[in-house]
């Protein structure tokens, strides 16, 4: 009895992918191509300009008018130091910080406490009350009514007014609709049983469960604080309250033709974005896609979910 055998170099020949499988493969790399190119030209648009202003901030002064767009001849950091010391950023970063941190923590427990009874539907015409909420973002801000409200409330000049005219902003207020209702209602009904109080249940429970949202709008409303400069500049004349972005802007008076210490200055006052910016990124798209793609759902009504809280605090 006679077996027959393949050849051995049919039987190690390699298989060949189907055409479906080639065609996926090269719409992979023309996909992972596209990736790249637009990787390069987000380098080149935000990454570049941080780099050169970085570049010119160890230049002497001589060297950035011998070649303004080279590299320095002579690599030198008394530029920040004269920075530092010329515009004050010891007291004025302090300052910086309570404007930053002080409202954006006041304004994140507020948009959590409204956004929960309007995404619940607790309340009546929770629809036409988001609504309302979402299209008073899009106004601008009344500067001028702004100013006339704190001359007359004495908030004027003042780092507790200045404090209260920036702790009353809806930053995120969408986006927390959104996020809340992907928390199941369950956990409504669940607190009602236990004899849970409304505010320890936003606390203990609502809020733990919106880290991401609650982290990347923070970070989203600490640099809108941070990189303020028309509000300092109408609500506080007194340069002991100044917050650096107030400090840095008085560099084009006196220093206007010392670029490179404006740089290092400049260095200076963005140096806690980019460094917030490496610590939290991880949330931001977490926050942001959890928060957009719930937010355009509409408001359940109060009859149709479970129920409400108790009212009072435990």
């Amino acid at each position: 009895m006679t077996t027959s055998t393949l050849p051995k170099d049919h039987a190690q020949a390699p298989a060949v992918p189907p055409p479906q499988q080639r065609r996926a493969a090269r719409e992979l790399l023309r996909g992972a191509r596209t990736n790249v190119v637009c990787f390069l030209i987000s380098v080149l648009l935000f990454a570049a300009p941080l780099i050169y202003l970085l570049v010119q901030a160890f230049k002497t002064y001589p060297g950035f008018l011998q070649d303004p767009t080279g590299l320095p001849g002579t690599w030198t950091m008394q530029n920040f130091t004269d920075a530092w010391q010329q515009g004050d950023f010891g007291r004025q970063m302090i300052n910086s910080l309570v404007y930053s941190v002080i409202p954006t923590a006041i304004t994140l427990v507020l948009g959590v406490f409204l956004a929960f009874p309007i995404s619940r539907g607790y309340f009546k015409h929770s629809n036409a009350l988001y609504t309302f909420f979402i299209f008073s973002g899009f106004l601008p801000g009344g500067l001028i009514p702004l100013f006339i409200e704190a001359r007359t409330l004495h908030l004027y000049n003042s780092m507790p007014g200045y404090l209260v005219l920036t702790s009353m902003s809806g930053a995120g207020f969408f986006f927390f609709v959104g996020y809340i209702k992907g928390i199941p209602r369950e956990l409504d009904e669940a607190a009602v049983l236990d004899g849970c109080g409304y505010i320890r249940f936003i606390f203990t429970m609502i809020i733990p469960q919106m880290k991401p949202a609650l982290a990347t709008f923070g970070i989203f409303g600490f640099v809108s604080s941070w990189n303020n400069l028309i509000l300092p500049l109408v609500m506080l004349s007194d340069s002991a309250l100044w917050p650096v972005t107030r400090g840095l802007y008085s560099f084009f008076g006196e220093h206007t033709q010392n670029w490179p210490l404006v740089a290092a200055g400049t260095f200076i006052v963005a140096a806690p974005i980019l460094v917030l910016f490496i610590l939290l990124q991880r949330h931001l798209v977490e926050g942001v896609a959890g928060g957009a793609s719930l937010g355009s759902r509409g408001i359940v009504p109060r009859g149709s979910g479970a129920g409400e809280p108790s009212g009072g605090a435990k």
